[in-house]
């Protein structure tokens, strides 16, 4: 059992149960349904590399067996990349099994200068939130198991996130929330132009904050008139007040469109500011 080298961040106590609980993708197709009991499910930050091996072998299934993504590893049957080795890795886990069920990891600001960058500033010029990246955390590789795809496990990992964003100081969460190319059977960046044109009416950000995707996806030449949703995860994220900051970009490996995303805590509405920070005034 090889203990992780890089410094981890303040977090809950490892065996705590949790209430309700990309690339820099985000997996789409969460439904946020029913909850499961609170006792069934156990939220830890990865304290070792064989479980930091579980979360990647999880993403694995996920992003390269289900949703089809060219994922270059030298790890057979897991989802590994050179910024693994120095973000946190939160885990759900079901509490009788120990199994994996849910992930997300986590690019602290001291982190990413060790590293020299973010996931995201692989796909999109991040130039203006320079002024940010000292408060700024990047959310990614989130993944929830096909069988568990319910609102318990995305509380979960949520409300594990907002605390540790709380303990450690840190104010903004940004990331690449990922659309699928395919659909109805055929690759295609409709979907994807259709849910950019809705949201640039409705969701986004202050122009100082927009970013330029390094790879546009050609959204202008695109049928954008759609009449579809966006995927449920990035619509939890709409719920929690995060913005989007400018066009996707596209994926190739993953076969998505990204759009980058920014969640404030100041922005967090009411209702779950109640639910994520009780003791808050």
């Amino acid at each position: 059992m090889k203990e992780l080298t890089h410094p981890v961040f303040v977090s809950a106590p490892a065996s705590a149960p949790q209430p309700m609980g990309s690339s820099g993708q985000l997996s789409p197709g969460v439904e946020f349904s029913a909850r499961p009991d609170k006792k069934a499910l156990v939220v830890t930050w990865a304290r070792h590399q064989d479980e930091v091996r579980e979360a990647q072998k999880l993403r694995f299934e996920v992003f390269g067996t289900e949703m089809g993504a060219r994922l270059s590893t030298l790890v057979p049957g897991h989802d590994v990349d050179l910024f693994d080795d120095y973000c946190e890795h939160l885990l759900v886990k079901q509490a009788q099994t120990g199994q994996v069920i849910g992930t997300y990891r986590v690019l602290t600001p001291a982190q990413a200068k060790r590293v020299g960058s973010t996931y995201s500033d692989t796909e999109f010029d991040l130039t203006r939130l320079r002024d940010m990246r000292k408060r700024m955390v990047e959310l990614g590789r989130s993944c929830v198991h096909r069988d568990h795809r319910h609102g318990g496990v995305v509380m979960a990992l949520w409300g594990a996130l907002f605390e540790f964003m709380d303990r450690n100081r840190l104010d903004t969460m940004m990331g690449c929330a990922s659309i699928p190319m395919l659909h109805n059977g055929v690759v295609s960046g409709d979907v994807a132009a259709s849910i950019w044109h809705q949201l640039r009416q409705t969701h986004l950000a202050d122009i100082q904050y927009h970013v330029r995707p390094r790879l546009p996806l050609p959204v202008e030449a695109l049928d954008h008139k759609l009449p579809i949703a966006p995927p449920a995860l990035i619509r939890g994220y709409l719920k929690l007040g995060a913005k989007v900051l400018g066009a996707p970009a596209w994926d190739p490996d993953f076969n998505t469109a990204d759009l980058p995303m920014m969640m404030r805590t100041a922005d967090l509405p009411a209702r779950y500011r109640k639910h994520f920070f009780p003791d808050m005034p």
